[in-house]
């Protein structure tokens, strides 16, 4: 099991300036809606779910 496989970010103007690592899809899934509840509201906000094995796929981008 990787532990750092799906990485949330949370950037904003372009810089990011939160970001986690989790094992589990559904976790980083939770994680990911928990952060644009959380931080969604501020401008140019973006947040983002990857799959770091997967060669770096991004599975979720938000604003989309």
């Amino acid at each position: 099991m990787d532990l750092q496989r799906f990485h949330v970010t949370l950037s904003h103007g372009g810089r990011p300036i939160m970001h986690g690592w989790w094992p589990d899809l559904r976790v980083a899934e939770r994680k990911f809606a928990t952060w644009i509840g959380e931080r969604g509201g501020r401008d140019d906000a973006r947040i983002t779910l990857v799959d770091e094995v997967d060669g770096g796929r991004l599975l979720k981008s938000w604003p989309d």
